[in-house]
């Protein structure tokens, strides 16, 4: 099932894709929910964030020539990790499909993508194990985990490399029923493919970033986590579209825009 939150007629509504339609459903798709009568044009609504997490994971290195890429950068060999390790997002970053990336007028040259699947909880859970870990994942959607590059290496938070206003665009919907070992991800510039990797082939996957932090944190319905990408992107300039196709799921597309051009 394809869940969207959209805005038509001056409304915000949660409902299901079908088609080229949307089918408004009353409440949400984690309540008690229920399908009317209601149906929109998909091409004529306008979409939402599918959501605003409770808390926002997110997975940095998580795959093999991404983390090759940024050892080289620094003139290392790379260090693979022998455990997940997890990282946080901020909400205010959060930006829907076909909203604009602002780069602030003061950011450098350095404006990098990254095209990452977006776990998506479904339920309050603890102490999963591997056997029960993907009974809490709702669905997935698709994030854009933007950076300024120049600030990530000199600020060791991340706060404002990551975290800047409008860097984190998520969506388009959430899809349940995407599989894993068949997804792929495709990156494209202004139509030009830019990337193309196996969305599954993680250090670590989905499964054992599940198990390892709900030994220290509580799971809620609505948290996201952030999976990571493989490779690397070029400089984004002002007007570049970036849209990020994942396998069964959909596709995020977003433009760049500098700030007071």
């Amino acid at each position: 099932m394809r869940w969207l939150k959209f805005k038509a007629s001056g409304k915000t509504s949660w409902g299901i894709v079908e088609g080229d339609q949307v089918i408004a459903v009353d409440d949400d798709p984690l309540s008690d929910w229920q399908r009317t009568a209601r149906t929109h044009p998909l091409s004529q609504v306008k979409i939402e964030l599918p959501l605003v997490p409770r808390t926002f994971y997110c997975v940095g290195l998580n795959y093999l020539k991404h983390l090759k890429e940024a050892a080289d950068k620094r003139g290392e060999i790379p260090a693979v990790p022998d455990r997940p390790e997890i990282g946080y997002r901020a909400q205010n970053a959060l930006i829907a499909h076909d909203e604009d990336v602002v780069i602030p007028s003061f950011a450098t040259e350095k404006i990098h993508y990254e095209g990452e699947l977006v776990v998506v909880i479904g339920k309050k859970v603890e102490h999963l194990t591997e056997q029960t870990a993907m009974d809490c994942v709702f669905g997935y959607t698709i994030g854009n985990d933007v950076s300024e590059r120049s600030w990530q290496k000199a600020d060791r938070g991340l706060w404002r490399s990551k975290n800047a206003d409008t860097f984190k665009p998520m969506g388009p919907w959430i899809e349940t029923e995407a599989d894993l070992e068949k997804m792929e991800t495709v990156v494209r510039v202004n139509g030009k493919e830019t990337n193309r990797f196996h969305t599954n082939d993680m250090i670590f996957g989905v499964v054992p970033f599940l198990v390892e932090l709900t030994k220290y944190f509580t799971l809620w319905p609505g948290d996201v986590i952030w999976m990571g990408t493989d490779g690397a992107s070029p400089d984004i300039k002002h007007g570049d579209v970036v849209e990020i196709d994942i396998t069964g799921i959909g596709t995020l597309r977003n433009r760049f825009v500098r700030e007071g051009q």
